[in-house]
């Protein structure tokens, strides 16, 4: 556990699930530098650690976040980041988690909490959810990949229209949109993304990271990035334990037991 003096970030494990927790409700779980930089060693912990397979990356309360706690980023009050090279970062501009995570969110979901939302795999709402990209009210312009990820989730027309207006918009249009996956009543949604991530660990957790690093070789490179991947991943994953347990499991018509080797 990090703490600041207004905020704090947990990590919890529960088997093969991790749960990352922004905790700073007083402030609406506004961030500070020394909570993104414990986000981010707690998201490498989960990169780094074969036991863990699904990361829910949430925030306590009734709130995702109202954005970055300005006067600690900006100005004669500014605090300087303490992150360790070569952590893996939250809003998955430098290194990128490799393995599944589910973000979760409700409330407040301004500018920072819908960039690193969007940087995850899977979002989830809760129907209390409101989004709003704002920093050129403030002046600014969005630095954690807004920039981007609106133009690959909802196209050119419907992203600047956001980005341009700086409106603020409804779980429902977040869905609608292809921002968020799925919408359920506060509370629910929690429960929901636990859920979710109870399923996923079903499945052969090299298999799932062999998948997210083909497609992250799509999103950079293009179809002949992710096509040249392919007898890399046939190498991986053919040679594992998992795979076959998966060819077994089918011959006997049972449910699949996955070792993570």
């Amino acid at each position: 556990m990090s703490t600041t003096d207004t905020g704090r970030v947990t990590m919890d494990i529960d088997g093969h699930i991790c749960t990352i927790t922004v905790d700073n409700t007083a402030k609406k779980n506004a961030y500070t530098p020394a909570m993104l930089d414990q986000v981010a060693e707690f998201m490498t912990t989960y990169e780094e650690n074969g036991d863990l397979w699904v990361c829910i990356f949430c925030s306590a309360g009734e709130h995702t976040t109202a954005g970055l706690d300005m006067p600690r980023f900006f100005g004669p009050t500014a605090e300087p980041s303490r992150r360790r090279p070569g952590l893996v970062d939250p809003f998955g501009l430098e290194r990128r988690c490799t393995k599944p995570v589910i973000a979760v969110v409700q409330g407040i979901t301004y500018t920072v909490g819908i960039e690193m939302a969007l940087a995850q795999d899977i979002v989830i709402a809760a129907d209390t959810a409101r989004f709003q990209q704002l920093e050129s009210r403030r002046g600014i312009a969005p630095l954690g990949g807004a920039h981007f990820r609106y133009l690959s989730r909802t196209g050119w027309g419907n992203a600047m229209h956001l980005l341009f207006t700086c409106e603020e918009f409804s779980a429902e249009r977040a869905l609608q949109l292809g921002f968020v996956q799925e919408v359920h009543p506060f509370g629910r949604h929690k429960e929901r993304a636990r859920e979710l991530a109870a399923t996923i660990c079903e499945c052969a957790p090299i298999g799932l990271r062999a998948t997210k690093k083909a497609a992250m070789a799509y999103i950079e490179g293009g179809e002949q990035a992710a096509v040249a991947c392919i007898p890399a991943i046939k190498e991986q994953v053919f040679a594992t334990e998992d795979f076959k347990e998966g060819i077994q499991s089918f011959v006997e018509r049972r449910q699949a037991r996955f070792s993570g080797r």
